[in-house]
């Protein structure tokens, strides 16, 4: 039987790091729920020719040197990455789409494709926040329009799947705090719960995590099923928070035709610092 959110809550003990989440409930549930599995295998570093081939369209998104995220190409001139990578976490400004370029396949110092970006397009819903911004996960998604296609046989675009359903087993790659200059893959972790569009996995993502590709495998074939939002550790255990696909990627692909979309919230800021969220949780921005 579940417990209540009460009783989770009073076995909280502090987390080491939360960064932009749902909330703390649903991820104590989630946890505790799990809190018996094994831990998840250890990120494998992608650094030789042969261990990036077929990852190539996962790249780095350099922001103006200050910062990264990661993406994935979803179209020639597509790439899928998080909503908030798109503002700058020093003052809450969005980066010029000038300010931004993809490194496809960044290993070692180079790159098996450099583009600029044309436009960046944030899910319509995306309200950002300097601090903790819960109940966004679910439309942290954004497009990246390149200047021009990636047109390379080695650089082939993923295609998107179904939104994964809780116990079933997926992948990610990613760039991260001391792993920027090569990608890394964990290539099984476990989708602990879902809750409407957000899902809770069992991937250990890092700083510069955000954006990078979730995966699904099916019949040999990768297909990305969720970007990484936020990261959590609680009691020793990396844990994610992923934005899933189906509903928010149409929205966003139908805003980057021109299609009017009505926009729910208003944008609103507040100061930059920790949130003052109950259970002694600290939120910080990636």
């Amino acid at each position: 039987m579940r417990q209540s959110l009460s009783q989770i809550a009073s076995r909280l003990r502090q987390p080491a790091l939360i960064l932009p989440a749902l909330g703390l409930a649903l991820l104590l549930l989630a946890l505790l729920l799990r809190a018996a599995a094994a831990q998840e295998p250890a990120l494998r570093a992608l650094t030789t020719g042969d261990d990036t081939r077929g990852w190539e369209a996962v790249g780095r998104i350099d922001l103006g040197g200050r910062g990264f995220c990661t993406g994935a190409l979803i179209a020639p001139d597509l790439v899928l990455t998080a909503a908030h990578c798109l503002y700058d976490k020093t003052n809450g400004q969005r980066f010029e789409a000038s300010d931004m370029e993809f490194l496809a396949g960044w290993r070692q110092g180079r790159a098996a494709a450099y583009r600029s970006v044309r436009r960046a397009v944030a899910h319509p819903d995306y309200i950002y926040q300097t601090d903790a911004d819960l109940g966004r996960v679910g439309h942290d998604l954004a497009l990246l329009e390149l200047e021009q296609p990636i047109r390379l046989p080695s650089i082939q675009p993923y295609a998107t799947d179904l939104q994964p359903r809780r116990g079933d087993e997926v992948g990610v790659v990613s760039y991260a705090m001391d792993r920027a200059e090569a990608p890394s893959l964990q290539e099984t972790c476990e989708v602990l719960d879902r809750q409407g569009e957000v899902l809770v996995l069992g991937c250990e993502v890092d700083f510069g995590a955000s954006g990078a590709p979730i995966f699904s495998i099916r019949d040999g074939v990768a297909r990305i099923v969720s970007v990484v939002s936020a990261k959590a550790e609680v009691e020793g255990r990396p844990v994610a928070l992923g934005t899933a696909l189906a509903g928010p990627l149409t929205q966003l692909r139908a805003l980057m035709t021109g299609a009017v979309l009505p926009v729910s919230g208003q944008v609103y800021r507040r100061g930059a610092g920790e949130a003052g969220v109950s259970g002694g949780a600290k939120f910080v921005r990636p």
